[in-house]
């Protein structure tokens, strides 16, 4: 049996709000769900930005980004009428 995701908290509205009052004032300990620090999202969330493009540019001629930078232009500037 896994650990659920988010804490369970209480359905009633009064006990919800009993729970949330108790957390706000410290006489219970916050419910906050645990975070994996491992995780690829987490990782990536780390770095800032993605690496995948830049790798990309890397290995490709500079013939074949041209030809990339032209069909993109002629998308970007093609008429809608």
């Amino acid at each position: 049996m896994s650990m659920p995701k988010h804490p369970r908290r209480p359905r009633d509205p009064f006990q919800l709000a009993r729970q949330v009052v108790q957390e706000a004032t410290g006489e219970a300990p916050r419910q906050v769900p645990p975070v994996p620090d491992d995780s690829p999202a987490a990782v990536a969330k780390r770095k800032g930005a993605s690496q995948g493009g830049e790798k990309r540019a890397k290995g490709l001629t500079p013939e074949r980004r041209r030809e990339i930078a032209r069909k993109a232009a002629r998308a970007r500037w093609k008429s809608t009428e």
